[in-house]
C-alpha cells in the first residue's frame, strides 16, 4: 500500500483535485530531462519538468511477485523536446524514467509513482510511444548459459575472442551516392556480397552522425556495395556520409569456422539434436536412422 504525504493524501480526499503526472528522463549519458501533462511548467527538486510536449500516459499494469508490470507514454515529436532523431539513434535507450504524481497547485504534494527504464520506442510522423519496464523487467534478462545450437556470444565480445581490429572485420567506408533511410552504397573494395549481413553500420558525420545501424543484407549493386537496413534511419544518407562497419556472424558454426577461424571458441552446441529429430522415430526407409552417429 502506498503511503502519501498527509497534504496530498488531504488533496486527494477532497472533493476536487489538481493533480498531474510529471516525468523525469535520466539518460545514459547524465542528462535529466523534465515532462508533465500540465499545461504550464513545473518546477520542483531542482528540475523544470517543460509542459506543451504532448505527452500523455496510458494506463499502468502492476502484479504481486516478480511479474513484469509495465505503461506507456505517448507523446508528440517537437525539436525542443524529444525528436525524431534522438529517438531512432538511441539516444533514450535504457534510460531511466520516474514518474510522479504531482498536485501542481503546490508541487510539495507530489509523490513517486513508479521507476523503470525506456524499452521499445515505436514512432510515426509526428507521434511516438515509449513502453516503460518497471524494475522486475531485469529478472527477465538471461542469466548463465543457453544449450542451443548458435552461438551464444557476441562478435568480437570476451567470448568470442575475436579481435574486430583486423582490417576486414571493421571497415571505414563513405557513402559512393546518395541513399535513403533505408539504404546506402559505398565502395568496399572486394570484400565478398554478404560479408556485412548482420553486422552493424555506425555513422562518424552527416546527419545520422552517431546513429548505429544493423544491416538487414549486403549485395553487390551497379558496381557498388549495396547495404540495407533493418530499420530506417532518422535522416537519408547523403553523399560523402562516412561510417564504420562491423562484420556481421549469423552464430552458426560453419561461419564460425569458415568466416573467422575461431571454431575452438564457438560458444554453441551445433551438434544438438532440433525438435524435429527428438520428435522423430525409427524407420527402415530412413537410412541414418541406424543407430550410428548422425555426424559422419
Amino acid at each position: 500500500m502506498r503511503e502519501l504525504s498527509a497534504g496530498l493524501a488531504e488533496h486527494i480526499a477532497g472533493t476536487a483535485t489538481t493533480l498531474c503526472r510529471c516525468w523525469l528522463v535520466t539518460r545514459r549519458d547524465s542528462v535529466a530531462i523534465g515532462f508533465t501533462d500540465h499545461d504550464r511548467d513545473l518546477f520542483f527538486g531542482g528540475r523544470t519538468f517543460i509542459a506543451s510536449t504532448g505527452l500523455d500516459a496510458t494506463q499502468a499494469e502492476n502484479a504481486l511477485g516478480l511479474a513484469v508490470g509495465g505503461a506507456e507514454v505517448s507523446g508528440a515529436l517537437t525539436s525542443a523536446s524529444l525528436n525524431e532523431s534522438d529517438l531512432a539513434n538511441g539516444v533514450y535507450d535504457g534510460a531511466s524514467v520516474e514518474t510522479w504524481i504531482v498536485n501542481w497547485s503546490d508541487v510539495s504534494q507530489r509523490h513517486l509513482l513508479d521507476a523503470g527504464t525506456i524499452g521499445e520506442v515505436s514512432r510515426t510522423e509526428n507521434t511516438f510511444t515509449t513502453e516503460l519496464r518497471t524494475i522486475a523487467h531485469e529478472f527477465d534478462q538471461v542469466r548463465g548459459r543457453l544449450f542451443q545450437a548458435a552461438c551464444a556470444a557476441s562478435l568480437g565480445d570476451a567470448e568470442c575472442g575475436v579481435s574486430l581490429a583486423a582490417a576486414e572485420l571493421t571497415v571505414t567506408a563513405s557513402a559512393a551516392v546518395a541513399g535513403t533511410r533505408h539504404d546506402l552504397r559505398a565502395d568496399l573494395g572486394d570484400l565478398e556480397s554478404g560479408w556485412f549481413t548482420g553486422g552493424t553500420l555506425t555513422f562518424t558525420s552527416g546527419p545520422n552522425s552517431g546513429a548505429q545501424a544493423l544491416i538487414k543484407g549486403h549485395t553487390m549493386r551497379s558496381g557498388h556495395h549495396s547495404l540495407t537496413f533493418w530499420v530506417p534511419l532518422a535522416q537519408s544518407v547523403e553523399l560523402g556520409d562516412t561510417f564504420r562497419l562491423t562484420a556481421g556472424c549469423d552464430k552458426s558454426f560453419s561461419a564460425c569456422r569458415s568466416k573467422f577461424s575461431n571454431q575452438a571458441n564457438f560458444r554453441g552446441f551445433p551438434h544438438m539434436p532440433g525438435n524435429d529429430m527428438v520428435a522423430s522415430y525409427p524407420s527402415r526407409s530412413d537410412q541414418q536412422m541406424d543407430g550410428g552417429s548422425l555426424f559422419q
